[in-house]
């Protein structure tokens, strides 16, 4: 197994159980499906106001006490923000304390929860993540939809997202 597998095992994602399943948060971002365990998201909420410069993918929301830097993923990924999040209509996923501190993404649309079978998941190849903007995701899952069509889910590793 590699590290990425392990790091899933001792988050209580994995099992050997070949029937087990990976609960996942799921979002669309531009063309692409991605996704967070369950396990490291702490809630989804309704975007608020984003403080920043607006030079950079990072900005930052006030959540009550605390100060939460939020990443408009679709920046980061493909250079551009998403209109409906420039117009404030989108939501936050706020994730669990994963690198020290929690960290809010950016999304357009609500994200859906979804069941995959550990069968399904694969970690990505090193080559693939050091030379793609996908770098940020550690496994895909490959879901058939009908008889020639399948989703694709890019499952993020919240230690390089920034």
């Amino acid at each position: 197994m590699s590290n990425n597998t392990i790091s899933l095992t001792q988050e209580g994602n994995r099992s050997s159980n070949s029937n087990s399943l990976l609960k996942l948060l799921l979002f669309d971002m531009g063309m692409l499906t991605l996704a967070l365990p369950v396990e490291q998201v702490q809630k989804v909420i309704k975007h608020t106001a984003v403080h920043g410069s607006g030079l950079s993918y990072v900005n930052l929301v006030h959540l009550g006490k605390q100060e939460v830097a939020v990443i408009d993923l679709h920046r980061k990924l493909f250079k551009v923000s998403q209109p409906e999040i420039i117009d404030k209509k989108g939501y936050f996923i706020i994730t669990k304390s994963v690198i020290g501190e929690p960290v809010g993404i950016m999304v357009a649309q609500a994200p859906s929860l979804i069941d995959v079978p550990l069968d399904r998941v694969r970690t990505l190849p090193n080559s693939y993540r050091s030379a793609d903007t996908l770098e940020i995701a550690s496994h895909v899952a490959v879901i058939p939809q009908s008889e020639d069509k399948s989703l694709t889910i890019f499952i993020l590793d919240l230690k390089r997202l920034i």
